[in-house]
């Protein structure tokens, strides 16, 4: 679409490179509006808001929508709808294999018809993540992995060959082939965008998975949640989702971990928090200076965790940490500056060594990082929290307990 016709085309900006050589490309500048509203906006509100702002047309997604969004503050409460065009779609192979199979179905549709059937491809980027096929005959050997891998590929001879005919069928579609690791851990290492760069438009990554734990991506500063099938086929073919404007829990975090409290100790205890709290419907987007030293292993399992304490997703704004993990995890130099430069500019990244600008939230929870003690999960439900002091006498209790 000619980015002419859409209303916010006076927003385009150029992004320069920092060293002065040239740009990285032009992008829908948020602070271009000139609306003081915006600085209160919670991050995870503002990849709404500027999704809405690139994809506006007036016909799929309106000037009034874009209103709705500013306004967060006096219209989330209202429970009002607004459109949402996610950046990508997330498959993994048990519920990606429908979604290839009605493509395909499209095709022959097409080609009954007497037209291009090349033209059917996804109009967003999609990642098929192939790790739900594994099922472990050979374990304590050491030829376990590949004698696991080679049953994989035996019994599941039919959904791979046809998922390996979609991977050079389809434009826009990439197969991650079995044996690569777990969709999450792909999506955070290596599909994850943070930004995206179409054509020379530069806009923050955001995805719709079939997983209801695709949240994970949320620890890296990436909009994600997980949705159904057919959500996921609407949106490949470049729907927008309707969505509720959502309400936004600020979830502050102070100091830092005890030496020997582990990651699951810190989720037990915020999954416990949220659940009290209620936040069902909602983000949660944490911030504070116990942000500062919490690495993203940990931000991406309390990520994770987002549907056993019920939110849409509990989003983690990007930070120096997440730059960190980027490199780390093998992203080159000009992409991480990429994305620096972008986020910097779009005001969506946090240095905690400026001052911070309090944003507004629906509502607040604060957690001392130092309060938290080691505990255990269960012994049924992965969310139940039971402190490692108090554990003999709730072991005691269970034993006499009802089913």
């Amino acid at each position: 679409m000619a980015a002419a016709s859409n209303p916010f085309h006076t927003i385009l900006k150029t992004l320069p490179k920092p060293a002065g050589d040239g740009d990285f490309g032009t992008y829908y500048s948020l602070p271009a509006l000139n609306d003081p509203r915006i600085d209160k906006l919670p991050y995870s509100i503002r990849i709404l808001l500027e999704s809405a702002i690139r994809n506006c047309d007036d016909f799929q997604v309106k000037k009034h929508d874009v209103e709705k969004i500013i306004d967060w503050e006096n219209s989330a409460p209202k429970q009002v709808e607004i459109p949402f065009k996610p950046a990508r779609v997330l498959l993994q192979d048990f519920t990606g294999v429908p979604a290839v199979v009605d493509l395909a179905c499209m095709r022959d549709a097409m080609n009954n018809l007497g037209g291009d059937s090349n033209k059917i491809n996804p109009l967003v980027p999609v990642d098929l993540v192939i790790d739900h096929s594994v099922q472990v005959d050979v374990a304590r050997s050491e030829n376990a992995v590949q004698a696991n891998m080679e049953l994989e590929f035996q019994r599941n001879k039919e959904r791979f060959g046809f998922l390996k005919w979609g991977s050079t069928a389809f434009n826009n579609m990439l197969v991650v082939p079995p044996g690569s690791g777990i969709v999450h851990q792909v999506n955070l290492e290596y599909l994850g965008r943070v930004v995206f760069n179409t054509n020379g438009v530069l806009y923050p990554d955001s995805v719709v998975g079939t997983d209801s734990h695709t949240t994970m991506i949320d620890g890296l500063g990436v909009a994600g949640w997980g949705v159904g099938g057919i959500e996921a086929e609407a949106a490949m073919l470049g729907q927008p989702m309707s969505m509720v404007l959502p309400g936004v829990v600020g979830f502050k975090l102070l100091g830092k971990l005890r030496s020997g409290v582990t990651a699951t100790d810190l989720v037990l205890t915020v999954t416990q928090m949220l659940r009290k709290h209620g936040v069902v419907g909602k983000f949660v987007e944490f911030y504070g200076e116990g942000m500062s030293e919490l690495p993203l292993a940990d931000r991406a399992t309390i990520a994770n965790m987002s549907p056993e304490y019920g939110a849409t997703m509990g989003f983690f704004p990007v930070d120096h940490i997440t730059l960190q993990y980027l490199k780390l995890t093998g992203r080159s130099d000009e992409t991480v500056a990429m994305i620096e430069s972008y986020l910097r500019a779009n005001k969506m990244f946090v240095d905690y060594s400026e001052p911070q600008v309090e944003r507004v939230y629906s509502s607040y929870l604060e957690l001392k990082l130092e309060d938290v003690e080691p505990c255990v999960s269960g012994p049924k439900r992965p969310h139940d929290r039971v402190p490692l002091k108090e554990m003999k006498a709730d072991w005691h209790a269970c034993l006499n307990n009802k089913v």
